[in-house]
């Protein structure tokens, strides 16, 4: 055996192949999720502190209507392969294409509730469906 451990050595195409059927599923659209972060030129979401002007993408994992404070309220939990932050739009019980499984660019400034990361009432473009 050679001194070098397996992850410095380069990897050739066998073991890439190998490195992806042996990873599960969702470990791979995390890997999807976090290159398209960096190839759009977003922050990763990991990253994001509370009071932070950002720009994330990612896709919406849920979208449920839930009322704050007795105003509606859409709310949307964004995946970008790093972690997940709430998107909220006050006052909308529904926006057409804000639906599970849609990617989106939002923007806006952080902010932090019981714990979590959430976005209220961002910019946002949607993604096209499908592969880009």
């Amino acid at each position: 055996m050679s001194g070098v451990p397996r992850s410095e050595k380069p990897a050739g195409r066998f073991r890439r192949m190998l490195d992806r059927l042996s990873t599960s599923q969702e470990d791979l659209e995390s890997e999807e999720l976090r290159e398209d972060t960096e190839t759009a030129g977003c922050t990763r979401i990991g990253d994001c502190h509370d009071r932070q002007i950002v720009t994330v993408t990612g896709t919406l994992r849920t979208v449920t209507q839930r009322p704050r404070a007795g105003v509606p309220a859409l709310e949307a939990e964004l995946f970008d392969g790093t972690a997940a932050l709430d998107v909220v739009w006050l006052g909308r019980r529904s926006i057409t294409g804000i639906e599970p499984g849609r990617r989106l660019i939002a923007s806006g400034r952080i902010s932090m509730s019981r714990g979590r990361r959430v976005l209220f009432n961002p910019k946002y473009e949607l993604r096209p469906l499908g592969r880009e």
